[in-house]
């Protein structure tokens, strides 16, 4: 009698199982040819020149262009007419390129390139006010009592921007100083994101002077608490001095407008501080 009851159990367990598997595996099948019929009644023509575009896009995906990626960048230009100018890695060459694909005209934008200002060297020059012992990593370093360093304006010297440089253009010398390699640099953007304290700038590759400080302090004493003996206290020399007006100071930090400059290097003649830097050759 047991084994009379348990068989026609367990096989109505088998077709609680079987009967919706049967069902859905059927119904998987006929939507799958209903839309392999609809692909081939109604297909989605893609615009070749995305693909052209694509190929031809150094594929660095740094989004500097204000896209997702390469390809995004690629289907923005045809189907939504942005400017063919923006892809900063690419270059004039590229630019070449996408005009030629797209059939228009266009001119490349002036190459720009990083520049840090902070001369202060980092975590191996810079003056601390404690001992840091996290994750080595400036964006976690500065959300804990902004930063372990007493210039708060500062490099804090974990190198997020050399890990985020997908070109290798940035690098560490032997003082701690963050390089940036001019030929290397793409301008994409990567590194300007990458800093926590936003020190990282891009500047036209055919300007020479720059502003080697951040720090906003009032005083020209507590400047000194990078550990550098280059700070800009804010005195306001250099944009009297500037035949064309292009710097100003706000916050007690001088700044440069690069439109507006002439790259005559007065500023950094001037500075008393030599917080300005002029890569310039002498004569």
């Amino acid at each position: 009698m047991f084994n009379l009851i348990v068989v026609p159990l367990a096989a109505a367990g088998t077709s609680a199982i079987v009967l919706p598997v049967v069902i859905m595996g059927s119904l998987g099948l006929i939507f799958g040819l209903v839309l392999a019929f609809a692909s081939k009644v109604f297909p989605v023509t893609v615009d070749e020149r995305i693909e052209q575009i694509t190929e031809v896009l150094p594929g660095a995906n740094c989004g500097a262009c204000g896209q997702p990626g390469c390809s995004g960048y690629a289907t923005a230009i045809v189907n939504e007419g942005k400017e063919l100018n923006l892809c900063a890695p690419g270059g004039a060459e590229v630019v070449e390129k996408i005009a030629k694909i797209m059939g228009k005209e266009a001119t490349a934008k002036e190459r720009k390139i990083a520049f840090i200002h902070c001369s202060s060297g980092g975590k191996n020059n810079t003056k601390w006010k404690y001992a840091y012992q996290g994750i080595e990593s400036c964006l976690s370093a500065v959300n804990i009592a902004d930063g372990p360093n007493l210039c708060s304006w500062g490099c804090v010297g974990f190198n997020d921007c050399v890990a985020a440089c997908k070109f290798d253009a940035i690098s560490v010398d032997e003082n701690g100083m963050r390089i940036i390699d001019r030929e290397k640099c793409t301008g994409c953007g990567a590194c300007v994101t990458a800093c926590p304290r936003k020190l990282i700038m891009l500047i036209p590759e055919s300007m020479n002077v720059f502003i080697s400080c951040s720090s906003k302090d009032k005083n020209p004493l507590p400047k000194q608490n990078c550990g550098t003996d280059k700070p800009c206290i804010g005195c306001g020399l250099c944009a009297k001095k500037c035949p064309a007006q292009a710097i100003t100071v706000e916050n007690n930090i001088a700044r440069i407008d690069y439109s507006k400059c002439t790259d005559c290097g007065t500023c950094a003649t001037v500075c008393p501080t030599k917080a300005i830097i002029n890569l310039k050759p002498e004569g």
